[in-house]
């Protein structure tokens, strides 16, 4: 699913085969309009873009934690990014000119191939355990491991950047 690039390098063991130590559940799942790698937006600038809603299913025993999630105009959402291959620690992105460390760059592959999705929302329904957002950047049935309110007045910050990057 992922070529290798020059000069990117691999663990020697593969986060997947080691014991669990965080004991991480599976809340829920996403429901998306993406069903393979090559289909699926690569961030939520992207995704936004095609017009594409999404929805997240959260199983009924973590249901009741929606509660007052409606208050939210967006939110956070944390996946499990299931089909990422966990042991690339160095990666050479298609638009880089040299290879990056996985914990400077935002790609799925990762130890822990965790997903950080920032979506507005549009509706809740705790009893159904729905919650329809305008957008997300996963493959269809990607696990949720949480989901947060999202809060501009701590979790933005517009002076933000990135040495080599055009954008803020």
């Amino acid at each position: 699913m992922f070529e290798t690039r020059e000069g990117e390098k691999f663990l020697e063991t593969d986060p997947a085969d080691m014991p669990p130590d965080g004991h991480v559940v599976f809340i829920g799942h996403i429901v998306s309009p993406w069903v393979s790698r090559e289909d699926c937006p690569k961030n939520m600038r992207v995704a936004r873009e095609t017009g594409r809603t999404a929805t997240v299913l959260i199983d009924e025993p973590y249901r009741s934690g929606l509660q007052n999630l409606d208050r939210a105009s967006h939110i956070v959402v944390l996946s499990w990014l299931d089909h990422a291959p966990r042991t690339l620690i160095v990666q050479k992105p298609r638009h880089a000119a040299e290879p990056k460390g996985v914990f400077s760059l935002r790609s799925p592959a990762r130890p822990n191939p965790v997903g950080l999705h920032v979506a507005k929302l549009v509706a809740v329904d705790i009893e159904a355990g729905r919650i329809e957002i305008d957008a997300i950047d996963v493959l269809d049935g990607t696990p949720v491991i949480d989901i947060k309110p999202y809060y501009a007045s701590t979790d933005a910050f517009p002076e933000a950047t990135i040495v080599g990057r055009d954008e803020k």
